[in-house]
């Protein structure tokens, strides 16, 4: 079922991920009560230095910079392909062959689908990145003979193709990996890519290939505040738990934001600075406040310390220790918003991922998802292939000394995150989820996780709560922008900004900013297996039971 709707999502909503861009899972095994993390994003090109990097953007000596997201420098070896394989290799059943997995989405891309609403959206705003990034952009458009140069983004209801797509998977299910990262489709994906300026090369993608997805350890925090052992629902043994374990995908990804933002929150309440919460303070000015700062202290660590832990020393554990928590909830302060000279903060949000969560009647799940970065990507398509390539390139620092510095073969910072939570009584699986959107992710998945764990919200609810995010969009860095959803009272963003934060209010479409969730909460009731699910409003997904 995973890789079907991983496939399917990549003709239905190519806005959001794509065979051209990376992956990350958490899978959950039942029998072992062992989580196993999986790498799938790919590096930057061998060929390509910070000199000659800086040399083609025009960057003067004293200027940082900054890869532009619509450049072929952008361009990073794409992993999402070889993910796929090896997630069905290490973590499926044996049921279920590529071929069988990839086939519906051929299908859709030979036959046509109906296209959704809040597909039609994005594709209609990225309509122009698309024409503008190569020669090969009718690949991605509807045909119509009345639209400039004979295609244009579809519309609403109306019937798509993507047989070049749809070829690049029967290749792919054929042939492995190697019908990806060897053969025709590599050739066209290094032609478009060196023809533009860029630096990949078919030995670039040999090598992902060769390695493989990576197999690493996932990282977590014991959670045991706000009123999480209270919520709790009864566990295999029919006693409330001890409390929960959050998992978390670690560096080069940004789950480690989560992890210490929750932990600085437990710190506050252990030490008094905020109170243990009740259902009535759901989203009160005390609330988001004391999210809001735990955020921004996480996030200032993390924009200086995440990126590829194979070239730097990422500190994953020490972020995450408790001693360091308690060190860095001292920044924080009840009555203001804090003045914090960080090393960076959030980007501008872009719901640019498709999420998935996942779980069988033996207990086991999987958290995956799959992106191409800032929509389309850099909206670069080798040609008869079907799909962009990814942007994650333009998450490199360019500044030297950098922990995150651009470098050959180096992975950059990511924003794709999974999650999972178990139960630290006996091990059991809690939760599957994940919340999509660029640097959102991690605020989203601590305030749903909150609002199961503190406010005692069921998945459909805790999805459905208004959120908040925080973005670098400000002229005062040091205090960005925090974007508040329309639901939200008023009495809580006036008593926001009389504490110094710099508030904006977004409605209708302009919700895309707060991101997209999905959850599968597990329990045992007398027994047996019981599983609830939601799925967020913001975007098009629901959640299904198969028989």
């Amino acid at each position: 079922m995973l890789g079907v709707a991983a496939a399917a999502l990549n003709i239905t909503e190519p806005s959001s991920t794509g065979i051209g861009g990376d992956m990350f899972c958490l899978f959950y095994d039942a029998k072992t009560k062992k989580i196993h993390a999986m790498n799938g994003s790919g590096r930057y090109p061998a060929e390509a230095t910070l000199g000659q990097i800086r040399k083609d953007l025009n960057l003067s000596p004293d200027k940082a910079g900054r890869i532009p997201m619509t450049s072929v420098l952008a361009v990073s070896t794409p992993g999402a392909a070889a993910g796929w394989v090896d997630t069905v290799e290490k973590f499926g059943s044996g049921k279920l062959t590529m071929q069988q997995i990839l086939a519906p989405a051929i299908e859709m891309g030979e036959e046509g689908f109906p296209v959704s609403e809040l597909a039609s959206y994005f594709w209609r705003e990225s309509e122009q990145l698309i024409r503008d990034a190569c020669p090969n952009f009718r690949e991605m458009l509807k045909v119509d003979p009345k639209a400039k140069d004979g295609v244009r983004s579809p519309l609403p209801g109306e019937i798509m193709k993507n047989p070049t797509l749809a070829q690049t998977f029967r290749t792919l299910a054929a042939e492995g990996k190697k019908g990806f990262y060897e053969g025709r489709v590599a050739e066209e994906l290094v032609r478009v890519v060196r023809d533009l300026g860029g630096y990949i090369t078919l030995d670039d993608l040999k090598h992902h290939a060769q390695a493989g997805s990576q197999d690493v350890d996932a990282i977590s925090l014991k959670f045991t505040g706000q009123n999480v052992i209270e919520n709790q629902t009864p566990g295999t043994d029919g006693e409330l738990n001890q409390g929960v374990e959050i998992w978390e995908h670690p560096p080069n990804g940004q789950g480690i934001v989560a992890l210490m933002a929750l932990g600085i929150l437990e710190e506050l309440e252990r030490t008094g600075k905020i109170p243990r919460f009740t259902e009535e303070q759901h989203n009160s000015t005390e609330y988001l406040h004391a999210v809001i700062e735990a955020l921004r202290i996480a996030f200032a660590d993390a924009s200086w310390w995440v990126t590829d832990p194979d070239v730097e020393n990422v500190p994953s554990q020490d972020l995450i220790s408790r001693p360091y928590l308690a060190q860095r909830a001292q920044l924080f302060s009840p009555d203001r918003a804090a003045d914090l000279l960080d090393h960076g903060s959030p980007a501008h949000n872009h719901c640019d991922t498709v999420y998935f969560a996942v779980t069988d009647q033996d207990g086991n799940g999987i958290s995956f998802i799959n992106s191409n970065y800032g929509g389309f990507g850099t909206g670069i398509i080798p040609r008869g292939c079907g799909f962009t390539l990814q942007n994650r390139g333009a998450n490199f620092s360019l500044q030297a000394g950098h922990p995150n510095v651009l470098a050959p073969r180096k992975r950059p910072y990511h924003t794709i995150i999974p999650a999972m939570i178990t139960n630290i009584a006996d091990g059991s699986l809690h939760s599957v989820y994940g919340v999509m959107g660029g640097f959102m992710q991690p605020q989203g998945h601590v305030q749903v996780l909150l609002n199961m764990l503190t406010f005692n919200q069921h998945p459909q609810a805790a999805l459905d709560a208004p959120r908040i995010c925080i973005a670098a969009d400000s002229q005062d860095k040091r205090k960005p922008v925090v974007y508040v959803e329309e639901g939200v009272k008023d009495e809580t963003i006036q008593g926001l900004k009389r504490l110094g934060h710099h508030v904006k209010l977004l409605t209708g479409w302009e919700r895309g900013m707060f991101g997209r969730g999905q959850i599968i909460r597990c329990h045992y009731d007398d027994g047996k297996l019981v599983y609830s699910a939601g799925s967020d409003p913001r975007g098009d997904g629901m959640a299904i039971p198969l028989l």
